[in-house]
């Protein structure tokens, strides 16, 4: 999710894969849940805002020795709540890319931005700034 800066929502990531990693908001579906429900919950839970999910910008294939993730992430843009650390996550910022990729962050997560930013998703009249979401 990008601000009318075109600053990124990132999270740091509280748990393991890549605790202490900066990233943007994400976890695992629930059951019965659709995509967009989901990025609009982790969104909210990881960070405290509320957000209108869009397209889909990317897909992303994670691999360890014990995990195998197909990372999906979303076009998204805040529409409501107010920035607060969740209980998963250690902190929770609005940053630029040079701030970004001065942090430690997940692997492939700023080609990723790149793309997303590329996209073409029409603005709102309230809320004219475009986003990025896992």
């Amino acid at each position: 999710m990008f601000d009318r800066e075109q600053r990124v929502l990132v999270i740091q990531r509280g748990t393991p894969p890549g605790e202490g990693l900066w990233s943007v908001p994400g976890g695992k579906l629930e059951p019965n849940e659709t995509l967009a429900q989901a990025v609009a919950r982790e969104v909210r839970e990881e960070t405290g805002l509320v957000v209108e999910v869009g397209p889909l910008a990317c897909v992303v294939e994670r691999m360890g020795d014990d995990y195998h993730f197909v990372i999906l992430d979303y076009l998204a843009r805040p529409i409501g709540g107010a920035l607060a650390a969740g209980s998963d996550v250690r902190d929770a910022r609005w940053l630029t890319d040079d701030e970004l990729a001065a942090l430690p962050h997940t692997e492939g997560l700023l080609p990723v931005l790149a793309r997303a930013r590329a996209i073409h998703w029409p603005r709102s009249s309230s809320n004219p700034a475009p986003s990025l979401l896992p």
